[in-house]
């Protein structure tokens, strides 16, 4: 089972492309009886952003230096992924009793992001745009009937639950942007998937998935 590590957060931000006019941070924050934020950075290198029940972002951390920016400043990270031509900008503020000790915080987030990718700590670096102070709602997920008809934001994300009947198939939406993005190589995808074909245990494995899926729809 892989180990991680994570970190409290107080503010997630999610840059959502669009027209000139259009263009806008999506704020999540720890307050208002809201549940924390975590970020936490899973051993076969990917970075996960969860709020309660809710993933805000995952990030593919091993890859080319052009295909991930990180920045540290101060007791904030702000990432730049590019894939298949678009790119998307976050940023996270650490928390802490004190901002020396949310900036202590970040800094150890930034030894371990160092373990995958790079991480640029001057202050003199460009960064991306500030995000607003106002918090931004939740997207929300409107259920248009009993099982599979499902409207979501593209720009938003879906909750553990959401993402689990999606991957049962008892819904028929369409997942957002967010979780369009993939660390493989179209064309590494088919021997991949030969090889697990030719795994005798491959079956049990998937049977024993689904299993573990339709649990997690009963909690």
């Amino acid at each position: 089972m892989a180990t991680c590590q994570s970190w409290r957060l107080t503010r997630y931000g999610r840059f959502a492309p669009g027209p000139a006019v259009g263009q806008h941070w999506k704020i999540y924050e720890a307050k208002d009886n809201k549940p924390e934020i975590f970020l936490t950075i899973v051993e076969s290198g990917y970075l996960l952003v969860l709020q309660g029940q809710e993933s805000l972002d995952t990030i593919p951390l091993l890859g080319e230096s052009y295909f991930l920016k990180v920045h540290q400043k101060s007791d904030n990270l702000m990432f730049r992924l590019t894939l298949r031509g678009e790119s998307r900008m976050s940023r996270m503020q650490f928390a802490g009793r004190c901002r020396a000790e949310a900036i202590k915080e970040c800094s150890r987030a930034v030894e371990k992001l160092k373990e995958y990718t790079s991480v640029t700590t001057q202050d003199d670096t460009p960064s991306p745009a500030e995000p607003p102070p106002a918090e931004a709602s939740t997207p929300a997920i409107q259920q248009a009937g009993p099982r599979k008809a499902v409207e979501v934001d593209p720009e938003g994300s879906l909750s553990i639950r959401s993402l689990t009947q999606h991957f049962l198939g008892e819904t028929g939406a369409t997942l957002p942007r967010v979780y369009h993005q993939d660390s493989l190589v179209q064309a590494d995808l088919e021997p991949i998937l030969r090889v697990c074909l030719l795994d005798p245990s491959f079956p049990a494995f998937v049977e024993k998935m689904e299993g573990e899926l339709e649990k997690l729809l009963e909690e």
